[in-house]
């Protein structure tokens, strides 16, 4: 195996051992395929340095198991950005109208995009 490859190899072990990161997090980070990273830590790395290869194995296989859940996150939080805060009461308010049932509070997102509304009536909340 070539120099630069090994080195490579080890460069990406240890970026995914300090940080946790995911193959395609690495592969930014690097600025080298995905394609190259996963070659480099499944193949080369075991021919390289064994013991380093099983902690990055564990590493791996724990974003493998867990990216149904991350995912799942991300599509959620792509549907929550592209909902709109309305009053249940009056479906034409704007985000930062009074709720129209009691005039209380205000109509609002949070940083999540979610419905932050406050009022005294609990009638506001996020539409589509």
């Amino acid at each position: 195996m070539w120099e630069y490859m090994s080195r490579r190899a080890r460069e990406c072990a240890e970026y995914i051992l300090e940080t946790g990161a995911t193959v395609r997090d690495c592969a930014n980070h690097l600025g080298i395929s995905k394609s190259t990273v996963h070659k480099d830590v499944t193949e080369r790395l075991y021919e390289v340095d064994k013991e380093l290869y099983a902690k990055v194995r564990k590493v791996l296989d724990k974003n493998l198991s867990e990216r149904h859940i991350r995912g799942g996150i991300a599509t959620r939080n792509k549907y929550l950005s592209r909902r709109s805060c309305e009053c249940r009461a009056d479906k034409n308010a704007k985000s930062g109208n009074n709720c129209a049932r009691c005039g209380d509070g205000s109509c609002a997102k949070n940083g999540n995009g979610a419905c932050a509304c406050k009022n005294s009536c609990g009638e506001c909340a996020c539409t589509d």
